[in-house]
């Protein structure tokens, strides 16, 4: 798959002993990593498609700790060579991935499998309450070519 300009992921391992696992999300010393500004928990619950938004100045860096999610973007730059571009993952518990998702790269997510997904974000921006980086387009934006229902394989 071809990933969207200034999207990258990183493969996260879980290091397991006989107390149970630990898995580091991002580092400073990561070449993924920008900067921090926060971060936080949002939990999707199953089948509850949580779509679209963007930023402008943030980046935000995604990786499911329980469950699974389908992950989508979708470039709205102009400028960019990957306009009008998809990428879908589905990320979490079985395939443990990590995200970098750039500004004005519209993203939602939707629990899949059999329970919510526990998505946890490293934005490099905390976020400003009275004026917050985060704009919103419907899930169902006819504008963005892609479908949120399964798929029969």
């Amino acid at each position: 798959m071809r990933l969207i300009e200034g999207v990258k992921i990183k493969v996260l391992k879980p290091i397991p002993d006989d107390r149970g696992w630990l898995m580091e999300i991002l580092r400073c010393d990561d070449e993924i990593f920008e900067r921090f500004g926060q971060v936080y928990l949002t939990v999707c619950y199953k089948g509850v498609v949580k779509a679209w938004h963007y930023h402008k100045l943030q980046t935000d860096h995604f990786a499911v700790v329980k469950g699974m999610a389908q992950v989508a973007l979708y470039d709205l730059r102009e400028d960019s060579p990957t306009k009008g571009e998809i990428n879908e993952f589905f990320i979490g518990e079985l395939n443990p991935l990590l995200i970098k998702i750039p500004p004005m790269v519209a993203h939602g997510f939707k629990a899949v499998g059999e329970g919510d997904a526990y998505v946890i974000n490293v934005p490099t921006e905390p976020y400003n309450r009275e004026n917050p980086d985060e704009y919103r387009l419907p899930w169902n934006d006819p504008n963005i070519p892609y479908s949120w229902e399964v798929r029969m394989r």
